[in-house]
């Protein structure tokens, strides 16, 4: 990790204070008054600024006199790659497997205790392990609704025991029932609207849970294609005052190019990686870009950054999910579905 996106001491300390994980591994910050050094995401007691110095890497400090801070360890590099590699099997296991394997099952996979495993687990993936399984499963789901000849099939295929369970779950990652979702989302509606902003037009639409959809185009008529090859058979219409609030919202969260921010609900459709990668450029400070390479080295995923880049472009909220901050490994804006010209305008926003 030598590319450096903090230009300066006042912006890693800006990262420090905000307890920044994308910072980890770019400098690390050494305090006078205790004579320790850390990472910038350190969950201890925050220094005052005029103690602190930072340095580009562990080495540095340590000849400068510091020692390593025994809560975020920041000198542990090799434990923590370690710890990846046992998470990626437990991932591959996981997705494997007919049915969605036990806490128990998972520890005794990788020779871990149950709660060393978790903790472990979360931190590199941001979710728990069932969460992760839940995920892999719900995307099974989706897959064979679409493939399947009865929604009962695709329930099994997809490794539910009992159609039963599989309903109680089924609204909270669908957005809809099973036979809407393999109808289209026949039945099912979507409340949206095409709307002027600096950017030309955009679309803002959501379900019941929060918005689903944020595209820009030319062409009023593109937008709404885009829409339908989602929902084909779903009813689209113009929602209510509270959609209308919703649509302000957001609408006044890309023409302020962020500074304003709004707590937006969002109805996030996507696999366990992506919605991962979506959380990593949601943590991309705003007017800041980072390159593929990078993102998936701050997930810990140094391997993925084609994968990071596949993500990028199946995200459907524009702006609110910041993928514009996401460039090349040489500073280019190319690969912008959405058009270079909108990712340069929106970052020159950001940093006006």
């Amino acid at each position: 990790m030598n590319e450096n996106i903090y230009h300066n001491d006042d912006e890693k300390w800006l990262a420090v204070k905000a307890r920044d994980k994308l910072a980890d591994g770019r400098f690390y910050f050494a305090v006078a008054t205790t004579g320790i050094y850390c990472r910038p995401s350190c969950g201890a007691r925050q220094p005052k600024r005029e103690n602190v110095s930072f340095f580009s890497d562990v080495a540095s400090a340590e000849k400068a006199g510091f020692r390593a801070c025994k809560r975020c360890q920041p000198n542990q590099q090799q434990s923590w790659n370690k710890n990846q590699e046992l998470v990626t099997t437990a991932c591959r296991y996981i997705e494997s497997a007919e049915t969605p394997p036990t806490l128990k099952q998972l520890a005794a996979k990788v020779g871990l205790s149950e709660y060393h495993f978790h903790r472990i687990f979360k931190e590199a993936t941001g979710v728990t392990p069932k969460a992760y399984a839940n995920s892999v499963r719900a995307k099974n789901v989706k897959d064979s609704l679409r493939t399947a000849d009865t929604v009962t099939e695709a329930i099994y295929d997809a490794g539910y025991g009992a159609s039963s369970r599989f309903y109680e779950k089924s609204q909270s990652f669908l957005g809809m029932t099973p036979q809407q979702f393999k109808a289209g989302g026949q039945g099912h509606t979507v409340h949206y609207t095409i709307v002027p902003c600096y950017l030309g037009l955009v679309l803002v639409a959501a379900t019941d849970k929060g918005i689903c959809s944020i595209q820009f185009a030319d062409d009023r008529a593109e937008l709404e294609a885009l829409l339908k090859q989602t929902f084909p058979n779903a009813m689209l219409d113009g929602g209510d005052e509270t959609f209308a609030t919703l649509v302000a919202n957001a609408v006044a969260y890309i023409e302020n190019g962020n500074k304003a921010h709004q707590d937006l609900p969002l109805d996030i459709m996507g696999t366990a990686f992506q919605q991962q990668v979506w959380q990593a450029i949601m943590q991309i400070p705003s007017g800041s870009t980072l390159s593929y390479k990078k993102l998936a080295e701050s997930m810990n995923k140094p391997t993925a950054a084609r994968a990071v880049a596949s993500a990028c472009a199946k995200n459907n909220i524009a702006v609110v999910i910041p993928c514009h901050r996401v460039v090349r490994g040489d500073g280019s804006l190319s690969g912008y579905r959405w058009g270079v010209e909108r990712k340069a305008k929106l970052l020159a926003k950001e940093k006006a």
